[in-house]
């Protein structure tokens, strides 16, 4: 009679530590999913990417120190964030940022920074009325329909800065978006080379750009192999600031809800092999509060320093799915190395040759994504979009934040306001205000009271 052996699990729960040489290896795995989409944001923003990967490593230790090394989540840059730093740096620092040879905008970032500090701020105050009164007060006054569709506008406003990235040779932009494309959908479930597909088209891009002389291969050769990343403090003492600090904190108006379904399905995940391992679960889901508390802290380290605004990396945490590994020493392992590479300057420079095309080619990709991510927020919270008021709030914000970016001059409607505003107000910012406003007008007037039965959804 023969007698099966059970195989054992393998996977590091949060507070597992591995050896050093595997925490190394894994924490060197956890840089790599972070770094493609990291540091093209910096690169679309013309902000330092040494800077953006040291900012990135050090965030990410202080905000798992913040949640009390409970929540394993790894912090890089945020998409959402890049049509208002985009306006910013358009406005206060025009002929650096029009500049194709230029790389860095340190007038613009110094401005952005304070916005981004002021995200911190806003994040940690929600993530404390959430712990003092419980999320669904906050669902109320920002509903799916206001979050989804201001995620919309964040992606499909930024069409026109793809577009004209990739007009700078439209094959080579045509040809990188369809070999990430492809990567994105055929190596899924491939291991790592599956969570790579943006760096992945990436290289595939550059190579085909050399042909055309679109590499600048004197921008490596000149740099230093080490270098002081050009770290800068943020210009509260600026006027402008002000408008940058409201313009770039509302967009934790769509960044607060992915935040939020990241740690849902990442609990699902630990408990899952919490319960393969034979021990207690964690049930970190129950921690929102605190998650948002420690984005902030992320938030307030990367804008004090003059990173791209943060959030918990969706690639990493399908990495840690896949590989079962959600080991927080791992985590600061990683945060390390992200600091270290910070300091490379062959690397910055390596990143800086990057041409426009591709990084065109890759953005018609990731910012479409963006806007579809806000749709499919919709679709999982089944929003009754058979509601009048549901579908006013939402078609409001999409036309006032897509139009007005698209359409009206530098992207501001023509409503200046003294100190906050004095040029106009940004359309992504118009948009989610008007929409907050609406959905306001509809809770303290809810259609009900005056006899209007509400219209029921599709059953699924």
């Amino acid at each position: 009679m023969t007698v099966e052996t059970k195989k054992p699990v393998l996977g590091y729960m949060p507070d597992d530590t591995p050896t050093i040489g595997a925490m190394l290896s894994l924490g060197f795995q956890q840089v790599l999913t972070m770094f493609p989409a990291t540091v093209l944001v910096a690169i679309l923003t013309k902000f330092d990417v040494g800077v953006t990967l040291l900012a990135s490593g050090l965030g990410t230790i202080i905000a798992l120190l913040v949640s009390r090394r409970q929540i394993p989540m790894y912090y890089g840059s945020s998409f959402s964030y890049i049509t208002v730093i985009i306006t910013v740096m358009s406005l206060y620092a025009p002929e650096c940022f029009k500049d194709p040879n230029t790389f860095y905008c340190p007038e613009g970032v110094r401005l952005a920074q304070v916005g981004i500090m002021g995200t911190g701020i806003l994040e940690i105050i929600v993530g404390l009325l959430i712990m003092r009164i419980g999320k669904a007060a906050l669902d109320k006054a920002l509903p799916p329909v206001i979050t989804g569709s201001v995620a919309v506008v964040i992606g499909i406003a930024l069409s026109g800065a793809a577009l004209n990235m990739a007009s700078a040779n439209w094959l080579v932009a045509f040809i990188t978006l369809i070999v990430t494309i492809g990567f994105s959908v055929y190596l899924q479930g491939k291991g790592l080379l599956g969570m790579l597909p943006i760096l992945l088209g990436a290289i595939v891009g550059y190579l085909v750009s050399i042909p055309f002389g679109l590499v600048n291969f004197g921008l490596v050769a000149e740099a230093a192999w080490l270098r002081v990343p050009n770290i800068t403090l943020p210009a509260f003492t600026d006027p402008r600031a002000w408008s940058v600090v409201v313009s770039v904190a509302l967009i934790a108006i769509a960044t607060i809800p992915e935040s939020t379904a990241h740690l849902y399905q990442m609990s699902l995940y630990i408990d899952q092999l919490a319960k393969d391992l034979g021990r207690k679960p964690t049930s970190i889901k129950n921690l929102i509060g605190l998650n948002l508390v420690a984005d902030g802290a992320d938030d307030l380290v990367v804008g004090f320093l003059g990173g791209c605004a943060g959030t918990n990396y969706g690639e990493n945490n399908s990495l840690m799915a896949i590989t079962r590994n959600y080991s927080v020493p791992v985590l600061f392992a990683a945060g390390g190395i992200a600091i270290l590479l910070g300091f490379i300057g062959k690397l910055a420079a390596l990143v800086n040759s990057i041409p426009v095309a591709v990084t065109g080619g890759l953005a018609i990709y990731l910012f479409g994504v963006i806007g579809k991510q806000g749709i499919a927020l919709i679709q999982s919270e089944r929003v009754n979009l058979f509601d009048p008021k549901n579908l006013a709030i939402g078609a409001t914000i999409l036309v006032l934040g897509i139009g007005g970016n698209l359409g009206l001059k530098d992207g501001l409607f023509p409503f200046p306001i003294p100190v906050l505003f004095p040029n106009g107000i940004p359309a992504i910012v118009f948009s989610a205000i008007v929409g907050i406003l609406l959905n306001a007008i509809f809770v303290w007037l809810p259609p009900a009271r005056f006899g209007v039965k509400e219209r029921s959804n599709i059953e699924f």
